[in-house]
């Protein structure tokens, strides 16, 4: 392969991540818009009836984020603890939730340290595998990779949004 080959193919690479983690930036910036307008007292309704709450969501989005430290190999989690309340049991459990402003520390927190952990991933890097699949499974399966688990959470965010946007009052 030439110079000019091999750059083009480096310079393809890059431009789709970039294509991807701006999207993944764009979800955040709509939640982190999203939770502006929205008061703690719209963030404790329910999205729907007998749906969860705002603030199950946002506990459940921040967990989830916080998680892919450790999906990614960026690190140590900030808050392992909330996926017992937000990840393994459902809103109606009983646990013990952080408080509504904990939460938004927390959203806030886990996603400023996740930008400038993946912001400092190589091209290259983004291409192998995350610490969810085995190396057998990988070697079948090398689109499993890290650029596709912030693909994947970027549609999570998405999915998500669409129910905090019911909480908005005009």
């Amino acid at each position: 392969m030439s110079n000019i080959q091999t750059n083009t193919v480096a310079t393809d690479k890059e431009v789709f991540i970039k294509m991807v983690l701006s999207n993944w930036e764009l979800q955040i910036s709509r939640i982190n818009s999203l939770l502006t307008k929205l008061s703690n007292e719209e963030l404790s309704a329910p999205t729907a009836p007998g749906r969860n709450t705002g603030v199950y969501i946002l506990g459940h989005l921040a967990a989830v984020s916080d998680n892919m430290f450790t999906v990614l190999g960026l690190g140590e989690r900030l808050n392992s603890g909330m996926d017992e309340i937000f990840l393994r049991n459902p809103e109606e459990s009983g646990l013990e939730k952080p408080t509504i402003d904990e939460l938004r520390a927390y959203w806030n927190d886990v996603n400023a340290l996740l930008a400038q952990k993946i912001n400092q991933i190589l091209p290259d890097e983004w291409f192998t595998r995350h610490a969810s699949i085995s190396e057998e499974d990988f070697a079948k399966e090398p689109h499993r990779n890290k650029l596709n688990i912030v693909i994947n959470r970027t549609g999570h965010l998405s999915y998500h949004i669409g129910q905090l946007v019911y909480l908005v009052k005009k």
